[in-house]
């Protein structure tokens, strides 16, 4: 847990006026309960009136009542710098001391296999696949479940950890990008976060399956590959826990599982440490 204290700009003296309610709030305040890591996130507000806040010089939404989020990607550096623009244009910056993680690394002695050159239906089809999710991702609908505790999507065993990693001979293969579940085929996974429903393939994708991603508002957003079947449709208003598909294997799968990645901007997140009681063992 992070310590309230730590991350307060301005001194002792400030903080204890601020917690008898004898002064406005600080420039920047971050909540407690986030994570400060690779793959983490954090919420805070910052002071009414405050023009612009940056984080590592990326603009970062501020909601109508002063609150924010911000993430870090898996491959995150040791740190960065959060920048705040407030109401008489001085600037307040914070920096953020980004803790490392102990990815999961399989190190195996043979050579990475090229890949087969895609034939040109393929290349089409992916191309038009990427572009929904390029779009789906950029949209901004307003939702409001990036305030919340997520729940897990679905019960089952984790049988897929975000950020594991093969290295062949050297050479790094991608890491898995998000946390599969193994719930079960036909098992109903539901929404993590209030949110809108973005994109639904009720076409199944080429990798992705039968795709579905959900926009939690403030650039947050997660998406559910391989479904048998989507149970919402495009633009549907969710809430938390209310049932969004049915976990299959649709696209490349091996066996019935839900893959579920986040992303806040462009950042790859450990969905892991979005879950309320399930975080204990994530950053090990």
């Amino acid at each position: 847990m992070i310590d309230r204290r730590q991350f307060v700009v301005g001194s002792g003296t400030a903080l204890a006026a601020l917690l008898t309610g004898n002064t406005p709030l600080p420039p920047i305040m971050l909540d407690p309960g986030g994570r400060l890591t690779q793959g983490g996130w954090l919420r805070g507000r910052v002071q009414p009136g405050t023009r612009a806040l940056a984080l590592d010089g990326k603009p970062v939404p501020v909601s109508f009542d002063n609150r924010f989020l911000i993430a870090f990607d898996r491959d995150a550096g040791p740190a960065a710098q959060l920048v705040a623009t407030l109401a008489d244009s001085s600037t307040v910056t914070l920096p953020l001391t980004i803790t490392p993680r102990a990815w999961a690394i399989e190190r195996v002695n043979v050579a990475k296999r090229p890949g087969g050159v895609p034939d040109a239906d393929f290349l089409r089809i992916r191309e038009g696949e990427l572009t929904r999710i390029r779009a789906a991702r950029a949209l901004d609908t307003g939702a409001q479940g990036w305030r919340q505790d997520f729940v897990r999507p679905a019960p089952g065993r984790f049988s897929g950890r975000f950020g594991s990693q093969r290295i062949y001979k050297g050479e790094p293969g991608s890491y898995h990008s998000g946390l599969d579940i193994a719930g079960g085929a036909a098992t109903t996974y539901v929404a993590p976060a209030d949110g809108v429903v973005v994109l639904a393939a009720t076409t199944p994708f080429t990798l992705e399956g039968h795709l579905l991603i959900l926009d939690h508002g403030n650039g947050l957003n997660s998406a559910f590959l391989h479904a048998s079947q989507l149970l919402v449709r495009e633009g549907a208003i969710v809430l938390q826990d209310e049932p969004l598909g049915q976990i299959g294997m649709t696209g490349r799968a091996t066996g019935p599982h839900l893959h579920w990645a986040v992303m806040w901007q462009r950042n790859r997140l450990d969905p892991i440490l979005l879950l309320r009681d399930m975080v204990s063992d994530a950053t090990r």
